[in-house]
């Protein structure tokens, strides 16, 4: 490709393609977002959007919109299967620590809302990637229509069995440069089955129609079933069911097979699953079945970190690179964090030669691995404690919903709180709360054009 600012493909129309569309729109940045689906399929249920990345929504002026499809929440009550409550998860604090409430809302409400956001032209749709090649003078995928596209830059932000991540990998594989681990296969935790249900009876599920939103987690009793509960707007219920997995793994050859499913390969009127109670009122069996079936899936929840996140012109983002269980949008999260680091650095590139494109998918590198797998780790604690079945499970959730002194919390949470990338292209939102963000990076090249620009006005003078 030519020197100059870079051109950019996304592959992947998910939540971290979408923001990464998003954020490359407002830099200037020559970019274009392949789909492998026709039509966006958001299957999923809820999806939690916390002070870690609303600075960021602000600052695009988007906020306000975000909010007209969420419920903010304050709480996650935690059950025994005969509704006995063990403890509650209590983020009320948020507020008073950042400036901003916990959102939740249907994953299918947060995927239009992005995808509104991002020009039709700038989209297409239907094309599956089969390969890449990449070399000093850019980087060319084929895709299953019989077409190659080029540009100077790859991300591939196409999931947990993503087809970018397994080319890239049997190309550094071929060249004996592959890290070990990362030609392991992921490991396999917990199946699910999950769903938004259509408007509910407001007189059977008042607690749906409220105001601020509803959540629950139920540990099931000598099962390994634990299932899961959000209100969101329109009387509308967020479900999923878990069931926990003897650890086991599965290559990428299994992607298909594994990474989602229709409601048509399993049976949803299991009679140990309908029976299961809610904090809503009803059961489970009542969100099934007023949840059209289109809008039900089956997904395998697994967990890995990669080591190789980027390599030549290929960088990787969100599920791709690290997987995580879908605890309170952690993924999501995470995603569209690794969007606004690598926004961040993309930007900065004004001459797109190799040594700069290496210097920017390593910075965004270097930024965003150590959060990710503090991240990870957070994300199988909290697993053990809303979803674990051990005795040992047991006895960690019982010390951190009863016994935790206030202060652990609280520190806990405030640690987290610090985490609140924005984006250096674009005037940056003042911090509020009681719990002050890291230190945002700063963009080199902004500098350098104010810098100009006032010369140019004191020249003119």
């Amino acid at each position: 490709m030519a020197e100059g600012k870079p051109t950019v493909m996304i592959i992947g129309a998910g939540l971290g393609g979408l923001t990464m569309a998003i954020l490359l729109e407002r830099a200037g940045v020559d970019y274009h977002v392949y789909e492998k689906y026709k039509e966006p399929r958001p299957l999923g249920s809820a999806t939690g959007i916390n002070p870690n990345i609303l600075p960021l929504f602000e600052q695009l002026g988007l906020l306000e919109k975000l909010k007209a499809v969420a419920k903010e929440v304050s709480s996650v009550n935690v059950y025994t299967a005969d509704m006995e409550q063990l403890g509650t998860i209590d983020v009320r604090d948020h507020e008073q620590m950042s400036g901003y409430l916990s959102l939740i809302m249907s994953r299918r409400d947060l995927h239009a809302f992005l995808l509104s956001e991002v020009p039709k032209e700038k989209m297409t749709l239907g094309t599956k990637v089969l390969s890449i090649q990449q070399n000093k003078h850019g980087v060319m995928i084929r895709t299953n229509d019989g077409k190659h596209h080029h540009a100077d830059i790859l991300i591939g932000s196409d999931g947990a069995y993503s087809a970018v991540r397994q080319s890239l990998y049997k190309q550094m594989g071929d060249q004996g440069i592959l890290p070990k681990s990362d030609g392991e296969p992921l490991k396999v935790c917990h199946m699910g089955i999950l769903g938004t249900t259509e408007r509910l009876d407001p007189e059977k599920f008042p607690q749906a129609h409220e105001t601020y939103g509803h959540s629950g987690v139920v540990i099931g009793d000598k099962t390994r079933h634990t299932w899961r509960y959000f209100s969101v707007p329109d009387g509308r219920v967020c479900w999923r069911i878990d069931v926990q997995l003897k650890s086991t793994s599965h290559d990428e050859s299994d992607s298909f097979r594994l990474s989602e499913w229709d409601a048509d390969s399993f049976k949803l009127d299991a009679d140990d699953w309908r029976g299961f109670k809610t904090g809503l009122g009803g059961t489970m069996g009542d969100l099934i079945d007023a949840t059209p079936k289109d809008c039900i899936s089956k997904v395998m929840l697994e967990e890995k970190l990669f080591e190789t996140w980027y390599h030549n012109r290929t960088v990787l983002i969100g599920d791709s690179c690290h997987k995580m269980l879908p605890n309170a949008g952690r993924g999501a999260l995470n995603a569209m964090m690794d969007a606004v680091v690598l926004a961040n650095t993309i930007y900065e590139i004004t001459s797109a030669t190799p040594e700069n494109i290496t210097a920017a998918l390593k910075e965004y590198f270097e930024i965003r691995y150590p959060h990710a797998k503090l991240e990870l780790q957070g994300s199988q604690r909290m697993a053990k404690v809303l979803a674990g079945q051990t005795w040992l499970d047991s006895l960690t959730r019982s010390i951190v919903l009863g016994y935790l002194p206030k202060s652990i919390q609280q520190k806990n949470t405030e640690n987290g709180m610090r985490y609140r990338p924005q984006l250096t292209f674009l005037p940056q939102v003042e911090a509020r709360g009681t719990v002050l963000p890291l230190p945002q990076m700063v963009s080199k090249r902004l500098l350098a054009e104010q810098k100009q620009q006032k010369q140019r006005e004191a020249a003119a003078v």
